[in-house]
């Protein structure tokens, strides 16, 4: 049959379409290449390396629940729980047919065995296929503390740690490479990738060099060099603010004029500046612990400066000591914080002193929130801080405002920022997201066809 004009349109326009679904249909094979900072020597949950644990770690191990996009509690390995005794005993039914890398069942015996090792104060009990947890108290946030790494189920089998992920160690240069392997026995099915290939312990710097030479196919950027990253062409996705930035007293106020201080030294601090300059806006302004789009009521805490103020309560401190203020010396936004910090405090007449890398009085802090869950958050946050951990009763906003309002009046921190992470990703990678938190999903990635 002879086609005419408009015959050939529509075949034409048929085939567009299908090459057009094609090249963005999901589909199987191909290794992604990544870039890190983090330098770990040991794929260990019990030894958790910051960002590592929280973007490689599930890739190969995984907990009973975890998080959704929306940093909701999901399960995982556990397919339901169940709270009695007001909460302080747990029962937790395991997915069935899951298997540890090496082709050996997940029984409730071997998941009893690892939350033991990695919680030694639990009393794990395992019948048939659940496990019973109990703890000294009311624990309502125990099914997020359970998605943390550390809670990963595990297998150790000599000097072997096995997983359940959805890959598995292929290589481990301790601190230079790690590539992992797709499993096609996996649980869940085989993932798109046949492999990941991870660049360990290098710079912002480099990762960005490759990047841009095609080397790798998602790097961290620094924060503050988002916008600048995006405006030279590359495809930069950002988190929430998961990031807090802090002033981290050594130790408890000693006297009045002490603690009189130190309210001193947070009415002088522009946070805005902080942030629309130092950071280029790269993160919120902060006087809590936890971000507000955690807890819904960050903006009660006072964040503007008010030099004046300061400047009042400094000339009722008789004598106002001299502060050594430390940061991390190798980190280049630390050194220009604490040397805002330090003009501002001059501005009400306080005293800082670079420290350096120090002891010091007081130190400038950069820590990442653990998980997206607020109460858990809070728990690990000030485990990290060195500060008393809260006990909660219940899992209400009340109770979580209540502990970060009491760890905020000890009068040993003072938080000054949320920043994002942020990730430069190749147009070849698709299926990008990432919980609330920050963490990457690279278990749903695939590649295209085609580089970009």
């Amino acid at each position: 049959m002879r086609l005419t004009g408009f015959h050939l349109l529509v075949a034409s326009s048929l085939l567009l379409a299908t090459l057009a679904l094609a090249g963005t249909r999901p589909h199987y094979g191909g290794t992604l290449h990544i870039a890190m900072r983090a330098a770990p020597v040991s794929l260990d949950p019990a030894q958790p390396d910051g960002m590592a644990a929280r973007n490689v770690f599930p890739l190969v191990f995984e907990t009973l629940m975890t998080f959704d996009r929306r940093g909701r509690v999901v399960p995982c390995l556990a397919t339901s729980w169940e709270a009695e005794s007001g909460d302080q005993r747990w029962q937790v039914s395991l997915r069935p047919g899951v298997t540890f890398s090496d082709g050996t069942p997940v029984t409730s015996d071997a998941v009893a065995a690892s939350l033991r090792a990695a919680n030694p104060s639990w009393r794990v009990v395992s019948a048939n296929n659940k496990v019973t947890i109990e703890r000294d108290s009311s624990s309502p946030e125990l099914p997020a503390e359970l998605a943390l790494p550390r809670n990963s189920i595990v297998k150790r089998d000599g000097g072997r740690i096995l997983g359940t992920g959805p890959f598995t160690v292929s290589q481990l240069d301790p601190g230079r490479k790690l590539v992992l392997i797709a499993r096609e026995d996996y649980w869940s099915g085989r993932p798109f990738l046949d492999s990941i290939e991870i660049e360990l312990g290098r710079s912002l710097r480099d990762q960005l060099i490759a990047f841009d030479l095609g080397k790798e196919q998602i790097v961290e950027v620094a924060p503050e060099l988002a916008h600048s990253a995006a405006a030279q062409g590359r495809h930069i996705e950002s988190s929430y603010p998961v990031e807090l930035i802090a002033l981290v007293f050594s130790k408890d106020p000693q006297s009045p004029d002490d603690t009189r201080q130190r309210d001193v030294l947070s009415l002088s601090v522009d946070r805005k500046l902080l942030n629309t300059v130092l950071v280029q806006d790269a993160g919120e302004p902060s006087g809590g612990l936890l971000p507000t789009w955690m807890t819904a009521y960050g903006v009660v805490f006072p964040t503007d400066i008010n030099l004046t103020r300061a400047q009042q309560e400094r000339a009722e401190i008789a004598r106002a000591s001299l502060w050594s203020l430390g940061f991390d010396a190798n980190d280049p936004l630390q050194r220009v914080i604490a040397e805002r910090i330090v003009l501002n405090a001059g501005e009400a007449g306080l005293r800082l002193q670079l420290a350096g890398s120090g002891a010091a009085d007081l130190r400038l802090v950069r820590i990442s929130l653990a998980v997206p869950e607020p109460h858990v958050a809070l728990y690990e946050l000030s485990s990290a801080l060195g500060f008393p951990q809260p006990k909660f009763v219940g899992d209400s906003l009340e109770e979580l405002y209540a502990a970060e309002s009491s760890l905020l009046q000890s009068k040993r921190v003072i938080p000054l920022l949320h920043l994002r992470s942020a990730a430069a990703v190749s147009e070849q990678v698709k299926g990008w997201s990432e919980r609330p938190d920050g963490a990457w999903r690279l278990a749903d990635v695939w590649l295209s066809a085609e580089k970009p």
